[in-house]
Formats: C-alpha cells, structure tokens, sequence
C-alpha cells in the first residue's frame, strides 16, 4: 500500500480517484459484443460463449434437473448458512415495504403512490474465480418480495460446464427458476437485447467486472434500466487509536481479494495504528489463498495519516466509498458526520463481509464514488412509484381555476380547456 502523511486538501482529489483504465477501447470492445448479438442472438451469443468462456455446445438454459441435483451437492453446514442469511435478509427487506399514504391536498383532491414490480428483472450473478452465490439472495430476495412476475439469472458456467451448485440452491431458495449459463458483458447484452433462447428484461441488476459494468452503460442507451454502474469492489476504514490493527488489516484484504482492480482505502489520525496495520496486512497476507490477486489490489491502495478524524471523516466523504467502516470504540459519534456511503460498518466487531453475507443489509452498491448520488440496491430497486389521483366535483371547482390560470400563462389552451368543460359541465347540472 502507497502510505500518505498529513496530504493537503490540494490532492485529494488524487489521493481518491481510483484506478484508471482505457474507457474508449473498452466501451468500443463491449458496444460490438451488443450489437452483435442485437443482430445475430443466439448465434452471436453462443460465439462469444466459446470465445470468452471455453465452452461450446452446451445448452445455455439450466434443467429443473440440475437445480434439484444442486440441493444434495451443497454441504449441510452451507445449506444452514445459506438459509440463515436468507433469513435475516428476507427479514431487512421485508421490512422496507410502504403502504400507499392518501394525502388530500385540497378538499376533494386525493393524491397517492403505489409501488408496481417491474414485470421481468435480470439477476447477474459473478462465477468466474469466485461464484458469489450471496449475490442471488441479495438480488433474488427483494425481487421476490416486490412480486417481479419473471426474474432471469445468467451466471458462467465453470470448465465442467456446470454452474457451482451454491448458486443453484440459493436461487432454488428464491423461487428461480429460469437460469443461464452465460457470463461476462455476453450475458448483459442478451438479457438486454433479447435471443431466441433469452428474452429481453426490463432492468439488469448485478456487479461484475469492467466488461459487464461496461455492459450495463451501453444497454441503458438501448432503453433498458439497470441499478447503479457497479464496478470493482471497495472499502475505506476510518480509524482511531482505539481501533484493533488486526481486525483492519483482515477488512482491508476482504476487499483487496476481489479482484486485482479492487482498491482499499485506510484513513487514521493514529500513526501507531497505521503502522501495526501495515505488519498485520503483510502476516495476513502469506495465509490467504488469493494473496496473488490481494497483492496486486495492494498496489493502487492507501495508507493515509491525517492530523485528526474530522479532517479523515472529511476525507472519507470525498472519497464516497461502496463500504464505510469506522472502525472505533466510539463508532456512532461519526454517524451524523457521514455525507456520502453505499454501506457503513459501525465499531470494532462490525466486519464488512457480515454485509457481504448475512447482517441482512444489501451488498449490491455503488462504487467509483456514485455514492455521492446512488443508493445500494433495496426493496424499491425491483419496483417503480406510480403515483395516482383522484378528483371530485367538489375538488375539481376548489382547483379548477387555478389549473386553467397556469395552463393559459403558459399558453397551452386544450389543457386549460379540460377543466373548463368540466366546470360547465358541473355548473349546467
């Protein structure tokens, strides 16, 4: 990790931008997969499938078969897991829904919003390295709860051609049934554009690499909704001499394991702590099993040392990160000084990955700083706010004059016109 003394606000901006890549080349390479397959469908798709993914000739859709086989090949201690998480994560969820509030605004005038599920959603869920099965229930749970008629899966299928059997369970937890095995930006853009085997979605969810994440961007242009740019994973520790170095260092290489794009951020007004997190993270590091892949996100990390926590809280505001841990005895002090998270982790025994896994709280969130603007995915990520009104006799003479004097100063007559025949309508009777 690169280790930053007392910088000036001058650089901060440096000091938070996160690692560069060649957007031009990337959004070119990833805009023809699209069309591509936009023109070709399943052919296009079945060629990238080989390319990118080494398999060919197998049958893109998972069988019933294969989801029920996947229940006996998931050990029992996983299965217990997996059902706890689902638990406590059905549970935060559920707890998100919002009954329709009637507010009359005028006598007679009745204004409300009802939440309506997006009829069919596709669910990304990451295999390659690492299957992230939690992502199913993180994404499948809440469209679920919301009532989304369809909801697709496309996941890759490892060398064997199979999809990790975690996956498959977690998704049979769900209620899933229409699964894929295809991954990368291939994935995105069938879900997007449609197949003859994948029919097209109304709004993508799920991380990914920057080929997917790419993806995603270019699909929106095609008028299909997606959650939030998500990209390569992130975390920034606040810390202060109350902190434990080890606790650090082992958050720090949750996230540095991801990927090699992943970045981690350590902010302390403690020298001591900076310097026995440093020593933490090198022993931690020999025992990890991803320790090439943390290495390498190492390098495009920091350390930073700032004169107090409320220039490092300041600093952690600019730096808008996916994952906020405050990693002190007196955590919920900093609460109220937060202004830009996807999702915070308050004290010492708050690990970043209990979010990742089984706290309840959602793990798909914004990265790239987009949590100066984005929020993580939630209930209301599978819906879409209808409003509603409702207008009588009486509320539409109450209001009536007032929408004609607008809609003339404006100069739009017909819409004045509409009030006024009703009013004489109303004033004839």
């Amino acid at each position: 990790m690169q280790i930053i003394k007392y910088p000036d606000q001058e650089i901060w901006p440096q000091l938070t931008a996160r690692p560069v890549i060649d957007h031009r080349q990337l959004f070119e390479k990833v805009d023809k997969i699209i069309s591509d397959i936009a023109l070709s469908g399943d052919q296009a798709l079945h060629d990238y499938i080989k390319k990118f993914e080494s398999l060919s000739g197998h049958m893109m859709r998972v069988s019933e078969d294969e989801i029920s086989v996947a229940s006996s090949e998931v050990p029992v201690s996983l299965k217990s897991a997996i059902d706890l998480a689902f638990s406590n994560i059905h549970k935060f969820h559920a707890g998100q829904k919002n009954d329709a509030t009637v507010v009359e605004t005028t006598e007679g005038v009745s204004c409300w919003r009802k939440s309506l599920p997006i009829e069919r959603v596709g669910l990304y869920i990451p295999g390659g390295t690492a299957p992230l099965f939690s992502t199913v229930l993180m994404l499948g749970i809440p469209a679920m709860l919301a009532g989304c008629d369809e909801i697709v899966i496309c996941t890759p299928a490892g060398k064997n051609g199979k999809i990790h059997p975690a996956i498959l369970y977690a998704a049979g937890k769900c209620g899933i049934h229409e699964i894929y095995k295809v991954g990368g930006a291939q994935a995105i853009a069938a879900m997007g554009v449609g197949t003859e085997t994948i029919r097209k979605v109304d709004k993508i969810f799920g991380p990914g690499n920057q080929y997917v994440t790419a993806a995603k961007q270019l699909i929106q242009l095609r008028g299909i909704a997606i959650d939030m740019p998500a990209g390569p994973s992130e975390v920034c520790v606040l810390a202060d001499k109350s902190a434990h170095p080890a606790f650090i260092a082992a958050d720090l290489l949750s996230q540095a394991e991801h990927g090699t794009d992943s970045q981690v951020l350590l902010i302390t007004d403690s020298e001591d702590i900076l310097t026995q997190v440093l020593n933490e993270i090198t022993s931690q590091l020999r025992g990890l099993t991803r320790n090439d892949i943390a290495s390498e996100a190492l390098k495009s990390s920091k350390a930073i040392l700032v004169r107090d926590l409320n220039i490092g809280m300041n600093l952690a505001n600019a730096y808008a990160a996916e994952h906020l841990i405050i990693a002190s005895e007196n955590a919920a002090d900093y609460i109220s000084s937060i202004k830009h998270a996807g999702s915070v982790f308050l004290g010492n025994y708050t690990p970043e990955s209990a979010g990742d896994y089984a706290s309840g709280t959602n793990h798909t969130l914004p990265t790239n700083g987009y949590a100066k603007a984005f929020s993580g995915v939630s209930l209301d990520s599978f819906v879409k706010k209808v409003t509603f009104q409702q207008i009588t006799q009486k509320g539409i003479q109450n209001l009536g004059n007032t929408i004609i004097t607008m809609a003339e100063a404006e100069g739009l007559d017909a819409h004045a016109a509409a009030v006024k025949v009703r009013l004489k309508t109303i004033n004839n009777v």
